[in-house]
């Protein structure tokens, strides 16, 4: 299940992502200043994030014929596919399940326990019920209350040496 992806959009990046033998993580469009983006986020099948340049820009380019023809974006836009990356987005249940002990931040659509945002690590996840570990608690969030996530690696800053 993806959240949040309009199914005439789905409809058309899906198939021909799965044709290039990878996975959709996530398909986003939003609004620039002068023209609409399109930002998809692809990934192997074992999620390893190892998605080459080549494949990137072959999947973009069937893409763009797909999207031309249905006329799905009205006017000009700008059409974005990457790999998940270091700081991988979270969309998916399967996204959710991989990243279990990994660093994550989320944020909730709603406040829950007066807060919307969630940094910590990624404790359980069993399909509708997310756990992250932070500031010493456990939070416990609805999948489908969640407006976004990712999980990130928490690279360590050297320190400069004291005078």
């Amino acid at each position: 299940m993806y959240r949040d992806i309009p199914e005439k959009l789905l409809r058309v990046v899906e198939p021909v992502v799965r044709a290039h033998g990878l996975e959709l993580v996530d398909a986003a469009l939003g609004r620039g200043p002068t023209r609409s983006l399109l930002r998809v986020i692809v990934d192997t099948p074992q999620g390893d994030g190892r998605v080459k340049v080549d494949e990137c820009a072959a999947v973009s380019r069937e893409l763009g014929h797909g999207l031309d023809a249905y006329e799905l974006i009205a006017g000009a836009y700008t059409l974005e596919v990457t790999s998940p990356g270091v700081d991988r987005a979270l969309a998916r249940e399967v996204d959710f399940a991989r990243a279990i002990g990994r660093q994550v931040a989320l944020e909730s659509r709603a406040p829950i326990a007066g807060r919307r945002r969630f940094k910590g690590e990624l404790v359980a996840f069993d399909g509708e019920t997310v756990t992250v570990r932070c500031d010493g608690s456990d939070f416990q969030i609805d999948f489908a209350a969640i407006e976004r996530a990712k999980a990130f690696h928490p690279f360590d800053t050297p320190q400069k040496p004291k005078r």
